[in-house]
């Protein structure tokens, strides 16, 4: 069962979305190649990816990193699929966006003639993010995949993680310019706010951002309405793309919108332990009215969301009291 599917690798194993795609790979019959930054020290656990079900004979685990292209030449070597998951997040602009966006770029470009080199290779799917469609100077409420956002507004305006927003706009340009270029199959997704359960040490930031107001912060980053989906719904629809026998371009994966009140409705009513502001403080809040990013796209190819918006609050907020990043 283990090899009838062929071998994949995961860039960003340790991530959030990377870490959960490997656990969905594994339990399909997958074995997964994956990549992590080296860790001289071995200071790094990563018994939780280690531990998953089907790990001992089916994952291995290679260094690499974006900074070195070539340092992912043995982790693709051998496979048929790759998810380039890996990016470079700089939230704080320790580095400049020149070169935060140059890294990208040619961290991907460097995986994708690794790709090309490999022979085996038949499909990779990158994961781009919404940042790279919404940011544009137009009043729309729905966006498609047709959608790119605009680099010089990122520059005039410079939102939060504007310098993470311009280098996944143009890194997912580069990689679809260089796939019709050179003949390679690659196929982008695009995630918006990613909540729902997590297996990786670390709080994802994506749930902090989206639920902020559990963790005593009202809005950290403007928003008066985000769009959001489970972990497990992006991580299935990776593979459905890469199982598809013809799939072209880019895909939105988001199913959800909410605006901040309707997060705490939800909260307050379901979860009144939890002490969050009231509706009345919250109307004190203003912020982008980020767009709904339609996936008619990827369900149209025929795949399927599975999990709905209470499914996605009710497994984050178990999932935080469990680790111990919640508590009355």
């Amino acid at each position: 069962m283990a090899e009838e599917k062929g071998r994949v690798c995961v860039t960003g194993g340790t991530g959030f979305l990377g870490s959960w795609i490997i656990k969905r790979l594994l339990e399909d019959g997958y074995s997964v190649n994956t990549t992590i930054r080296a860790d001289p020290e071995r200071k790094k656990d990563v018994s939780f990816l280690t531990n998953l079900q089907g790990a001992s004979e089916k994952l291995k685990i290679f260094n690499a990193d974006l900074s070195i292209p070539e340092s992912f030449n043995a982790a693709i070597e051998g496979c048929i699929g790759i998810f380039h998951t890996a990016t470079p997040i700089d939230l704080e602009m320790n580095e400049s966006e020149e070169i935060v966006t140059k890294r990208s770029i040619d961290g991907a470009l460097g995986i994708l003639k690794a790709c090309i080199n490999s022979k085996t290779v038949k499909r990779v799917i990158y994961t781009s993010s919404a940042s790279a469609v919404y940011w544009q100077d137009k009043d729309e409420d729905v966006m498609d995949e047709n959608y790119w956002s605009d680099e010089n507004l990122l520059r005039d305006l410079k939102p939060f993680a504007w310098s993470y927003s311009i280098s996944k706009t143009m890194a997912e340009k580069a990689v679809l310019e260089f796939g019709q270029q050179h003949g390679l199959d690659v196929v982008t997704i695009i995630p918006t706010f990613i909540l729902g359960p997590f297996i990786c040490p670390k709080l994802p930031g994506s749930i902090y951002t989206s639920l902020s107001l559990l963790f005593g912060d009202k809005n950290p980053f403007g928003f008066s309405r985000l769009h959001m989906v489970h972990v497990d719904d992006v991580a299935r629809a990776h593979i459905f793309l890469l199982e598809h026998p013809n799939p072209k371009g880019r895909y939105n994966c988001s199913p959800f919108i909410a605006t901040i009140d309707e997060i705490a409705q939800f909260i307050s009513s379901k979860y009144p332990e939890f002490h969050i502001p009231t509706l009345d403080e919250l109307k004190e809040i203003k912020g982008d009215k980020l767009p709904h990013l339609t996936s008619k796209k990827l369900m149209d190819a025929g795949f399927e969301f599975k999990h709905s918006l209470e499914d996605m609050f009710d497994d984050t907020i178990q999932c935080c009291k469990i680790n111990g990043y919640l508590s009355v």
